[in-house]
């Protein structure tokens, strides 16, 4: 499950999103340069092969470990796009395109939001979409819809099989896990719909991207936890955990959802600037400072099981404290100070993730040598206990 925002603003468009899937798949930064093809070569995407083009554009891309495609991205002609999971009453076919490889090949391939919607249509017409999408489960599959911008605009992209529907965005637009375009609102699956309370999330972020009046506020919006502002905790129900807010926790009995990484992005027609969690959990997490065409060092990148590196690092401490009120709230008011400087001026991203690993390191010491209350459900206590074993945590 997801959301993205984003807003139409004098001179500038913001663009927001948060990528919500299984608790233990790690999400990477991953940097690819602009380069030059063989047109029509064979191009191996998650599920299906493909042609090639004869040039993609430099990206930056945040993507699901063992994809091919990405969750959310950017390219170096400042377009972004973010795609949802929505769930149709179109069949589902064993292969295909998965909205993560479109992700990807839209920022490719297009120089403009409009080019790389182009790109997305016409994908979808000759292939079609398919194949697995989940990692804890295989066989689960979906079609999607996407938040495509760049300096000059946005549009929303929602598809239903090889159906497509657009509209261009006048002034603030989210999408969610539903259908919402008149064109193809009919298709909705309404069970699966109301399951991930799309809709109820699609209200909240809405009304946050009218409100939004810079970068900081959407650093909230996909904070919020549902009751308006992003200091409120997780609220747990038994069917699908905390997925009814943009800051997601997972936990349910029927469904279960985990934002594990965020995106932020600023573009004007002098350039864009791009912030990045990099980690799961953004109410605990801090949005640093990202370029496309700046590739950084960062190790290993993450995948299923426990590591030392960030993302993992940032688990171990998002898993111990997000039960207790006191410890979520004196990490929040740390990161806040830290995020207003760096928003006063911006660090050198590099600093800004070394500056983000210690205060992990320093906040894991600090809560391992004193009590960390959990308040939260039986069930959410026993589902997190069971995801720790499997990535081999204590």
């Amino acid at each position: 499950m997801c959301d993205t925002l984003v807003t139409i603003a004098p001179g500038r468009v913001w663009f927001a999103k948060n990528s919500d899937r299984d608790p233990n798949e790690a999400q990477v930064p991953t940097w690819r340069p602009a380069r030059d093809h063989v047109a029509g070569a064979p191009l191996r995407c998650t599920h299906v092969t493909i042609p090639q083009v004869a040039h993609t554009h430099a990206v930056l891309l945040s993507r699901p470990f063992w994809l091919w495609g990405a969750e959310m991205g950017a390219n170096a002609h400042g377009v972004v796009i973010g795609n949802e999971a929505v769930f149709t009453d179109q069949p589902f076919r064993a292969d295909g395109l998965t909205g993560m490889d479109l992700v990807r090949l839209g920022l490719e391939r297009g120089a403009t939001a409009a080019e790389a919607v182009a790109v997305i249509e016409d994908l979808v017409a000759r292939h079609g979409q398919g194949g697995g999408c989940g990692h804890e489960h295989p066989g689960f599959t979906y079609h999607a819809s996407f938040l495509v911008a760049d300096p000059r605009g946005a549009f929303v992209v929602e598809t239903a099989g090889r159906a497509v529907a657009v509209q261009a965005v006048t002034d603030a637009a989210t999408i969610s896990n539903a259908l919402t375009l008149p064109a193809l609102r009919g298709h909705r699956d309404r069970v699966r719909s109301w399951v991930a309370a799309a809709d109820r999330r699609q209200a909240c972020t809405l009304a946050a991207a009218r409100g939004a009046r810079g970068v900081g506020d959407l650093f909230a919006a996909l904070r919020d936890h549902g009751d308006g502002g992003e200091g409120g905790r997780p609220r747990y129900r038994w069917h699908h955990g905390a997925m009814a807010a943009p800051c997601m926790h997972a936990g349910g009995l029927v469904a279960a959802s985990q934002t594990t990484a965020s995106w932020v992005a600023e573009l004007t027609p002098a350039g864009a600037r791009h912030w990045i969690t990099a980690t799961a959990a953004p109410c605990l997490s801090l949005f640093k400072p990202v370029d496309v065409d700046a590739p950084l060092e960062l190790g290993p990148p993450p995948r299923d099981r426990a590591d030392r590196g960030l993302w993992w690092q940032h688990e171990r401490l998002h898993r111990r404290v997000i039960g207790d009120a006191a410890w979520c709230a004196t990490i929040a008011a740390e990161r806040d100070a830290v995020e207003r400087r760096w928003l006063a001026a911006r660090p050198a991203p590099a600093a800004a993730f070394a500056e983000h690993r210690a205060l992990v390191e320093r906040w894991l010491a600090a809560s391992a040598a004193a009590p960390v209350a959990d308040d939260r459900p039986w069930y959410v206590r026993r589902y997190w206990a069971t995801r720790d074993r499997r990535a081999g945590l204590a």
